[in-house]
């Protein structure tokens, strides 16, 4: 059974969710499959056309709470990427690059190794997900050589598979992030785990009971 997990590196809720997928994934034996997607193309193409958090303060200020919250109850950091001036800066949420570089540790079977460090960099630590800086530091910890790394990103056979995927989570009715998948049911946000992690229950019950009956 496959579990699809559906994410952007510019989400802090892809973020938290991803501090329980993988547990969850390894405790119902789940084959969790990594699909990095671009959140801008996923909203417009869902209809929505809503201004950024950060563009909305009041939204803004309460969703820093309220992520602080999450990453408390989940034991893990969380630090807003510094703004310059107070405005936004394009490197903070331009999140393609890294996003493309999954495909690299896919290929090597060590996804969940290279999402892990490209957050620690930018939620965990605070850092711009479109700095070169977090490139870099996500090279260095997988191993890889930067340049290495850099020219696979920009490779138009990346872009394509980035595309695809883009395309297939549109026609699967994905619309944000995280969104996970397993069967026919979706889940849509970090605060949805806990439905899914009782929709598997039921579902490896039923498995089971369907084995001794046999």
């Amino acid at each position: 059974m496959q579990l699809y997990f559906y994410f952007d590196f510019m989400s802090p809720y892809s973020y938290l969710a991803h501090c329980r997928v993988p547990a969850i994934a390894a405790k119902y034996g789940l084959e969790l499959l990594y699909r990095p997607i671009d959140l801008k193309q996923a909203k417009l193409a869902a209809g929505n056309t809503a201004p950024l958090t950060v563009h909305m303060p009041p939204k803004q200020r309460y969703s820093f709470t309220d992520l602080t919250r999450w990453a408390n109850r989940y034991g893990v950091p969380f630090t807003l990427p510094k703004m310059e001036g107070g405005s936004v800066s394009p490197s903070l949420f331009a999140s393609e690059r890294a996003n493309l570089g999954t495909y690299m540790a896919i290929e090597e079977g060590r996804a969940g190794e290279y999402v892990s460090c490209v957050w620690d960099q930018v939620w965990g630590k605070g850092r711009g997900v479109g700095s070169d800086e977090v490139l870099v530091a996500a090279a260095g910890a997988m191993g890889w050589s930067v340049d290495r790394f850099l020219a696979f990103i920009e490779s138009p056979e990346t872009k394509r598979r980035y595309d695809q995927d883009n395309s297939a989570a549109h026609e699967r009715g994905v619309f944000g992030v995280p969104t996970m998948i397993i069967d026919d049911q979706m889940w849509w946000g970090n605060d949805r785990l806990d439905f899914m992690e009782g929709y598997l229950s039921v579902r490896m019950g039923r498995e089971v009971s369907a084995r001794v009956a046999e």
